[in-house]
């Protein structure tokens, strides 16, 4: 089955199973789907190595498919 969520990115490593992801500040934790934490992985990477287009492109897809999380996680 394919997933309809479209990637912000290619080549991101989509594992298999949930995961729960705590926002380091805040200590709010959600579960997110192995889609979300793929892009959740590659935002923080992105944010670290400066890379703020693709950056920008993974917070908007969060906002789209998990406005939720966005708050919880990124805002």
């Amino acid at each position: 089955m394919t997933d309809p969520r479209p990637l912000p990115v290619d080549g991101l490593q989509v594992e298999t199973k949930p995961e729960m992801v705590t926002n380091p500040y805040s200590g709010e934790t959600v579960e997110l789907p192995p889609d979300a934490v793929a892009v959740y992985d590659f935002i923080k990477g992105a944010e670290v190595f400066g890379e703020y287009v693709g950056m920008q492109k993974g917070l908007d897809w969060f906002r789209e498919y998990f406005p939720k999380e966005y708050y919880v996680l990124l805002d």
